[in-house]
């Protein structure tokens, strides 16, 4: 039995404590943040953290993030906290970046996937501050099953755990629609791990310039520090296809891919920022906060339509746009047209 907790009109403090007694006593409960809804669990606990792997079908070296309502927390979690650490977080907490750091012992290998760090972030949400605070640090992935898109209503969560876990706390729409994005402050320079919510442009902007990790433009890698950078991740169940240059020869290209599958009889989904004539047709919005908003709503919503083949239109890589990007092109495995 899953308890929804009904918060789309605002924080309520008694349902809240409902929900954190949740977590206190071991079980799972999922929450909206302002990236996207998020699976969690005592991150200390390191039984309840195996039920989010066990949940989700999640490879255990996988790393969590980490979820704290209060900078201190950090300190009971990292071993370490670098001059960079403190800038960043002054800067950009609560929001969508995650820290990676030297762990503490306190912290499960299950947490971090079996590594000597751990990974965190203070998420911008009223709701999920409200529960870390009637809790404990929340360790939680998205809520969605693993491999298959990130959630950003609550209807997306119980669509894949309803009857799974023990409490869906309904909060509405995410405000930004991708995950948070994840600096390693581990090694000997700031690396990007994951591209998200916040451009990595801001960040350099505070620390100076920011490696890029290999794993962020496809390179297969054997250790993950942070999520998203191993396994394959946000597929929905039809074929996906990403269209990519200028945007005039980019349109042309998706008019030909639609005419060419629906020719061979298959049900053709177009995501976009202009309107195509094909079987199903979503429509990303104009700016590309609109597209990472609608991003996994878009999925999601031509795989329900029941399409076989989604034609996606790529976006500039600057701002979001990187974290859209990565996104996409993990999404369709890499099946990239370029123009």
């Amino acid at each position: 039995m899953t308890v929804v907790i009904n918060m789309r009109e605002g924080l309520d403090e008694r349902k809240i404590k409902v929900a954190g007694r949740f977590i206190l006593e071991g079980k799972l409960v999922a929450f909206p943040t302002e990236t996207v809804y998020g699976l969690g669990a005592d991150a200390l606990n390191e039984k309840a953290v195996r039920r989010i792997f066990e949940a989700k079908g999640r490879p255990a070296d996988n790393p969590l993030i980490v979820h704290i309502a209060d900078f201190n927390d950090l300190k009971k979690l990292a071993r370490e906290i670098p001059r960079e650490a403190k800038l960043l977080a002054d800067r950009f907490w609560p929001g969508p970046l995650t820290l990676v750091l030297p762990k503490k012992e306190e912290v499960p290998l299950v947490t971090t996937g079996g590594l000597d760090t751990v990974a965190v972030r203070m998420p911008a949400h009223e709701i999920a501050l409200a529960l870390i605070r009637a809790s404990k640090p929340v360790a939680a992935p998205s809520a969605n099953i693993s491999g298959k898109p990130s959630p950003t209503l609550a209807e997306h969560v119980i669509d894949d755990f309803y009857g799974r876990i023990e409490a869906i706390v309904a909060g509405g729409e995410t405000r930004i629609g991708v995950e948070s994005t994840v600096i390693d402050l581990s090694s000997e320079r700031p690396t990007l791990l994951r591209p998200g919510g916040l451009p990595v442009e801001e960040i350099e902007k505070v620390i100076g310039p920011v490696e890029i990790h290999p794993a962020v433009k496809g390179k297969a890698v054997d250790l993950a520090k942070a999520p998203g950078m191993k396994y394959k991740h946000y597929s929905p169940n039809a074929q996906v296809l990403v269209v990519e240059g200028p945007k005039e020869r980019v349109r042309e290209k998706i008019k030909e891919l639609v005419e060419e599958y629906r020719s061979k009889s298959y049900r053709v989904g177009v995501m976009a920022t202009e309107e195509f004539e094909a079987d199903e047709f979503f429509y990303l919005g104009k700016t590309v906060e609109d597209v990472a908003k609608n991003l996994f709503k878009a999925l999601r919503e031509l795989d329900r339509q029941g399409v076989d083949v989604i034609i996606a239109e790529g976006v500039e890589e600057r701002g979001l746009g990187l974290a859209v990007m990565n996104r996409l092109r993990k999404a369709s495995g890499y099946q990239i047209i370029r123009v």
